[in-house]
């Protein structure tokens, strides 16, 4: 982000001209001062169990444990529902440890923290820095907000972690990670617990075992448990009558059109002029990919990791209704969505938008004239765009 100062000067945090619900010079002022009391340079409490792996110069890395200084949940699903303001003081209270290592390495410290990782409650953790933390806040399209970092010193896992027996086993067998991801998912492990044990190194053949770059291990983590998910959905019986599914969180929002037919998948992204990635733009930037029944094997560029959590959101949806359809994804962001706050917020709205429910409709264009009812962007210009919605087939009539 980088504010108009000649606004904030105007507006002293108090009238929000810059569009936001809140000012991050006066929010970052006020979690450095809740943070700071409680940076020091040795930690000792319950955090919940996770690590970061950076990608920067890649195999050798900067990786560490998540440590928390208060009361706070590292799980974005848990995260739904609250206002910029309080996902940030959640993250703030987080102080990344930072320590280059090779991915395939073995020493102690990363062994440690994959233990505590595979815990499915908090572990008391004691962890020393090589200097005291300081507070700074970075933001990232793909990753969740982060606070404080610092050099790790050492770190000890001062109590027994809660290992599940099932991913004890699983972990043990050695099977290959997307394969142990589908076991675990199908016996109800939560994506974000498996891009835990993904990012860690836990998972895969004992040989083959290394740290994942917490951005590629979110992607990896959603590509292959919606494949796990189509490969169901492809069996299914086709939907019936079009469906339409609705839901807006911090400033994006999302239809789901689902039509009758064989498993396709289509997303598009508006950005409006203004937002983080806009800023400048005179008009809506509209991005689109897609994939056949067969699905896509080049990775999705143009969206990243946002168009695979969409995705999996879909595919999760499909799988709960046990049918297959043709699927688009229509996401519009707004100017509000100033700070990128990672690629949980579209997996998790995507997701509450079919827990609410969806309309059904007996033609396809009684289901778009729904959809673009709650737009911004005209239909023509998605249609300029779309490879599906330019096709006619008889079932949409």
């Amino acid at each position: 982000m980088k504010p108009d100062y000649s606004i904030c000067v105007t507006c002293k945090g108090s009238r929000r001209l810059c569009g936001l619900e809140f000012c991050p010079h006066i929010q970052k002022l006020s979690y450095q001062l809740e943070a700071a009391p409680e940076m020091r340079q040795e930690v000792f409490g319950p955090s919940p169990p996770n690590v970061f792996v950076g990608h920067y110069n890649y195999p050798v890395v900067n990786w560490g444990p998540m440590v928390s200084l208060g009361q706070n949940s590292d799980t974005p699903g848990d995260w739904y529902g609250l206002d910029y303001g309080e996902v940030i003081r959640q993250r703030s209270m987080l102080v990344r440890g930072s320590r280059p290592q090779h991915v395939k390495t073995r020493e102690r410290l990363v062994l440690e923290a994959q233990d505590a990782v595979m815990s499915l409650k908090s572990v008391d953790m004691e962890v020393r820095f090589s200097k005291k933390p300081v507070f700074n806040m970075s933001f990232s399209g793909v990753l969740q907000p982060m606070g404080a970092v610092a050099p790790l010193d050492r770190m000890r896992v001062a109590d027994n972690p809660t290992i599940p027996r099932k991913v004890d086993s699983v972990v043990g067998e050695g099977l290959k990670a997307e394969q142990a991801m589908r076991e675990l998912s199908s016996k109800g492990y939560e994506n974000y617990y498996l891009m835990k044990l993904l990012t860690a190194g836990i998972l895969g053949a004992p040989d083959d075992r290394k740290l994942v770059p917490t951005r590629w291990g979110i992607t990896a983590t959603d590509d292959m448990l919606a494949k796990g998910a189509m490969e169901r959905i492809r069996d299914y019986k086709e939907l019936g009558e079009f469906t339409v599914f609705s839901n807006e969180y911090l400033h994006n929002h999302f239809e789901i059109l689902l039509m009758p037919g064989s498993w396709e998948y289509e997303g598009f992204e508006a950005w409006a002029p203004g937002t983080v990635w806009t800023q400048g733009a005179s008009s809506y930037k509209i991005v689109e990919e897609r994939e056949p029944f067969e699905g896509r094997t080049k990775y999705a560029d143009k969206q990243g990791g946002g168009y695979y959590a969409a995705r999996y959101g879909v595919c999760e949806g499909l799988d709960g209704m046990k049918r297959q359809a043709r699927a688009i994804v229509f996401r519009e962001i707004y100017e509000g969505y100033m700070l990128p706050m990672g690629v949980w917020v579209i997996r998790e709205t995507v997701k509450k938008a079919f827990e609410k429910g969806g309309k059904k409709f007996a033609s396809r264009d009684e289901a778009l004239a729904d959809v673009f009812s709650r737009l911004r962007v005209p239909m023509r210009k998605y249609l300029e765009e779309s490879f599906f919605l330019r096709q006619r087939r008889l079932t949409d009539f």
